[in-house]
């Protein structure tokens, strides 16, 4: 069974070949040679996608465009560039580890789920390094997404989810939100395709600052979720 894993990148030259050595190290060590690592350059302007074709590691490709279009554009041409039974997508920083890979492949792999969702919600060390402020800010942040775009999971906007291959580029084709909408977008096909989808309890490994202004997005969330449901009540299965 072949997996692959797209990491989407947007100026990670600082962390890029730390990040490529230790995916191809881990899926080498849990795969075998059955696995394909796929970084998709969201228009880096700081040499990411050379550094890590210059890596040349074996099973590791990177794809990409030229104008930087957001981080849902670069996910959807990773997993449509994809060929595995199994693709998994996660961020660069690797802020959910490694072994939580594994994880999702096994879970998968018993064919129950087609749709696997990692949740700091339902893990108890979930949001352990988060401050209060942070920690009170992220769960009202969720709560209020999840109530205004009828989303069925506890955490939709983790940056680590799984699908069965099929499935995932089905999904991923008809998903046209190219910013960080598109975890909803693709929970909410997956809700309408009637796919069953399992929440990996996870935490945080390696912390990076939040990008999220919880008032301001919250509110360009919710324009982007009524635009996202218009779409796809015209989706025909």
């Amino acid at each position: 069974m072949k997996i692959s894993l797209c990491v989407p990148m947007y100026n990670e030259s600082s962390i890029i070949a730390s990040t490529a050595r230790e995916l191809y190290k881990y899926m080498n060590e849990n795969f075998g040679d059955d696995f394909e690592i796929i970084f998709s350059d969201d228009g880096s302007r700081d040499g990411s996608a050379e550094i890590v074709k210059n890596l040349d590691l074996p099973n590791v490709k990177v794809v990409g465009y030229e104008k930087n279009q957001g981080k849902g554009c670069a996910v959807r041409h990773g997993v449509l560039a994809s060929s595995g039974e199994i693709v998994i997508f996660t961020d660069a920083d690797l802020a959910y580890g490694v072994d939580v890979i594994k994880e999702a492949v096994d879970i998968l792999d018993r064919g129950e789920h087609s749709v696997l969702v990692a949740s700091r919600a339902k893990h108890k060390k979930g949001y352990e390094g988060y401050t209060f402020v942070r920690k009170l800010a992220s769960k009202t942040y969720i709560k209020v997404l999840n109530l205004f775009g009828g989303i069925k999971i506890s955490d939709a906007q983790c940056g680590f989810k799984a699908f069965v291959g099929e499935k995932g580029r089905k999904i991923f084709s008809l998903c046209k939100t190219n910013n960080f909408a598109f975890d909803l977008e693709v929970i909410l096909i997956s809700q309408k395709m009637k796919l069953k989808i399992y929440e990996l309890p996870a935490k945080i490994i390696n912390h990076r600052e939040s990008k999220v202004n919880v008032i301001k997005d919250a509110f360009r969330m919710m324009k982007e979720i009524a635009k996202i449901k218009k779409n796809i009540a015209k989706i025909d299965f």
